[in-house]
């Protein structure tokens, strides 16, 4: 890797931990340069996935837009010529949704341009107002946009805008070109939950009456240990992969490797009943799954701990995944914490106690 490709690599990394978005990036890198080559030994977050999604998708957009930008530059100010301009370029810019061509104050000198002809009520359409349009225009003249909501079908769509300069270089206004997402294609892979411990702060008004409230016993907590007891044997014998822990409501919902996409709901009857257990095939533990066989009690007696710790901060519910190997706990002042098993297991009841508001 040369010193340019790692300062760009920094940059682009360095934006995306401030929340940057791709529009800003865009301001900042030299097109056409560099391609993002995230590091293979980190699992890709959400902000990568998009990133090189946009990547990909600007890739695949700039060529045919500047072409096509070129072609109406002889037909400026002529609606009809411009209409044609569009309608014949239309099947070279991939997945459009809209064509339309705009002066320099974003006002609409064509008509909308669809796949079977002519969209009629958008010629002198003023566009200023609309997100892409808001945002800074690269140097180098191409703009793929955020993604926002379309005002027509009201559905998530971005558009891309290519200057249209004449032979001397001056600006004589924009090539849009719409996209509904549900067309485009998706080049980047599924990003991964990350596995660092997370905090997420609830209610204001729940915390703000934290200590107004205690505890009361609910059917789970008189029955806490057989409780547990039945679920340890479900997940670690009979396939539950997931299950959420609702202390205060008395009931737990899960979800079995022999049918992923359904859950169900064990209430507090069926907690106190053993026989349960028999509803359930027996599984062998998965060999990819990251939470440990063994420590799936340890995860229960803890929980089971942090229900009982305190009459004002105590556990409401929890969650287990034996697979993304994460559990999550949240308390009585609707504070929730999303960690790795491990990192819960190393963490002592009087952690907690002071965590947890």
């Amino acid at each position: 890797m040369t010193v340019a490709d790692e300062i760009f690599r920094i940059q682009t990394f360095a934006y995306f931990s401030v929340g940057a978005t791709f529009s800003q990036i865009n301001r900042q890198l030299l097109p056409g340069t560099y391609t993002l080559i995230p590091d293979k030994s980190i699992d890709p977050t959400w902000q990568d996935s998009i990133f090189h999604q946009r990547k990909e998708l600007a890739r695949m957009l700039r060529e045919p837009l500047t072409l096509l930008a070129s072609k109406c530059v002889p037909a400026w100010g002529d609606r009809d010529r411009l209409n044609a301009v569009l309608q014949q370029g239309f099947s070279g810019i991939p997945y459009c949704c809209y064509l339309y061509v705009t002066d320099n104050s974003c006002v609409q000198v064509s008509d909308n341009v669809i796949d079977t002809g002519l969209m009629p009520g958008h010629f002198q359409r003023n566009r200023a107002e609309r997100p892409y349009m808001k945002q800074l225009m690269p140097a180098w003249g191409f703009l793929l946009s955020d993604a926002y909501i379309s005002l027509a079908a009201h559905r998530p769509s971005l558009t891309g805008l290519q200057v249209v300069a004449s032979d001397a270089g001056t600006r004589l206004g924009y090539l849009g070109a719409d996209f509904d997402l549900r067309r485009l294609p998706v080049t980047a892979a599924l990003y991964q939950e990350p596995g660092e411990w997370r905090q997420v702060k609830g209610d204001p008004a729940i915390r703000s009456a934290l200590f107004q409230q205690v505890r009361t016993e609910s059917p789970m907590d008189l029955n806490i240990e057989n409780g547990l007891y039945i679920l340890e044997e479900l997940i670690t014998e009979r396939g539950i992969f997931q299950c959420q822990i609702h202390f205060s409501s008395s009931q737990v919902t899960i979800w079995t490797i022999d049918d992923p996409l359904r859950y169900r709901i064990l209430d507090q009857e069926a907690l106190r009943d053993p026989d349960i257990c028999l509803v359930y095939p027996s599984r062998p533990y998965p060999v990819d799954a990251v939470i440990p066989h063994i420590e799936i009690t340890r995860i229960l007696d803890g929980m089971r701990a942090l229900r009982m710790i305190d009459t004002n901060i105590y556990l409401r519910m929890a969650s287990i995944n034996i697979f993304n190997g994460m559990v999550s706990l949240t308390f009585s002042c609707d504070g929730s914490h999303y960690m790795h098993y491990d990192e819960f297991l190393a963490k002592g009841t009087a952690f907690w106690s002071g965590m947890a508001a």
